[in-house]
């Protein structure tokens, strides 16, 4: 069984639990936009923590009969705007303070967008690499029924993450619906389309990223042929090379989790792309140098998409970074720290909570399809999205100029303001 905490009345133990890096991270930044919109600490106070948390022990038998043990979690921020929504991770630096800095982050993106949903993210610690289907499988079941009572598609909605994809989804919303016993598409999105999945949901995130890059474009002022740096040639990083490939971008730097290439006079992004449906990998491919991930960052260009894992722009490397635009296609990717820097240096950041929230607008999407069973098809789906990108892009960027602010506190401001009213029109109860 789990052990679920609230923020009211919590423990200094529960409290060191979510004060991470991460998560202290978060609060900086809440703060920050705390300061901007005069809130005082009556206000601030209680979006500071999680709402609610739920540590649970997942046991589950592994392929030669032993049993293994591993630890999981469910974080909600914030509910004031609805059920909360976020993603699941598996990973083996998985903690709590992960979770709930994920958590906070999913509420100012829902209320940045704004989508009926609060701020949720759960994870499991564990290497998913170095175990089979069929142990993911019973691992992925046991966790569901473990954090059984705090979710639902009224309650909160999961959706993938970190190693985690439309199967796993599929798993979640299996065990949940055979407990209810009836099917409860909802209660999940990201899934396959065959059990209620929507279109679109695999390229939305990278998709929205390219987009936001291309308005970020414009508001810096960059002209010609911008050129791209990539770091994370996953779904969100190969989809934004894409896009921006097509759209008039020269893409001149990209990499994984191992290594990178770089050709500045630009990279052939559907020959790389054959070619690493080829081979597996990117290593080999022509015409292009073999450059480090740290190399990578620094090369110059215009626009530097970091795709992959969080803290990769940080105060050590800030300093030698030699783009006019970050555009956050991961979550979190620039520490606070590295804000600072950059914003001295004129470096325009496009926040994640607005370039990457394409990922949880679409999976607002296939909430709200699963709930009337009537299904969109991709161009509405995407002529969906692009309209509320473009809409809050617009927003972010003429508060930026009003008020004088980096793009990610006006972002911020924009989110927090919302949740601030919607607290107050609801009251404290009792």
């Amino acid at each position: 069984m789990g052990t679920a905490t609230d923020s009211k009345g919590f423990g200094s133990a529960v409290a060191n639990e979510w004060e991470t890096p991460d998560f202290l991270n978060a609060q900086k930044r809440l703060d920050k936009a705390a300061e901007i919109l005069k809130l005082d600490s009556n206000t601030l106070e209680p979006m500071r923590h999680p709402k609610r948390s739920l540590s649970v022990v997942v046991p589950a038998r592994m392929d030669d009969g032993s049993v293994r043990t591993f630890m999981g979690y469910r974080v909600q921020h914030d509910l004031a705007l609805g059920p909360g929504k976020g993603g699941v991770r598996y990973h083996n630096d998985v903690t709590l303070g992960e979770v709930a800095s994920m958590a906070m982050l999913m509420t100012w993106k829902c209320s940045l967008m704004n989508l009926p949903f609060g701020g949720a993210h759960g994870g499991i610690r564990m290497d998913p690499n170095q175990l089979s289907q069929r142990e993911l499988e019973r691992i992925t079941r046991r966790y569901t029924s473990e954090i059984l009572e705090l979710i639902g598609p009224s309650q909160d909605i999961a959706g993938p993450d970190l190693n985690t994809d439309e199967q796993t989804m599929a798993w979640m919303m299996d065990t949940y619906s055979v407990n209810r016993g009836y099917t409860v598409p909802s209660v999940v999105t990201g899934k396959p389309q065959s059990i209620g999945g929507s279109l679109g949901v695999l390229q939305s995130t990278g998709y929205g990223v390219a987009l936001a890059a291309r308005r970020a474009a414009e508001y810096a002022g960059l002209t010609g042929e911008p050129t791209v740096v990539i770091q994370g040639l996953g779904h969100v990083g190969s989809a934004v090379a894409r896009n921006l490939s097509k759209a008039g971008f020269k893409v001149i730097g990209v990499s994984d989790a191992h290594g990178g290439l770089h050709n500045a006079k630009g990279l052939d992004i559907d020959a790389l792309m054959a070619h690493i449906d080829k081979h597996g990998n990117m290593y080999e491919f022509p015409s292009a140098d073999k450059v480090t991930n740290e190399e990578l960052l620094e090369l110059e260009c215009h626009i530097l998409a970091p795709c992959a894992v969080s803290n990769q722009l940080h105060a050590g490397n800030a300093d030698r970074l030699k783009c006019k635009v970050v555009v956050e296609g991961a979550n979190s990717p620039t520490t606070p720290n590295a804000d600072d820097v950059l914003d001295s240096k004129g470096v325009v950041v496009v926040p994640d909570i607005l370039a990457n929230a394409a990922g949880v607008t679409v999976g607002y999407f296939e909430w709200v399809q699963g709930l009337m069973r009537l299904f969109w098809t991709e161009e509405e789906v995407y002529n969906r999205l692009e309209g509320l990108v473009n809409n809050v892009c617009t927003r972010v960027f003429e508060r930026a100029k009003e008020k004088q602010l980096s793009l990610r506190m006006s972002a911020m401001s924009i989110a927090v303001e919302r949740i601030v009213e919607a607290r107050r029109l609801r009251g404290l109860y009792p």
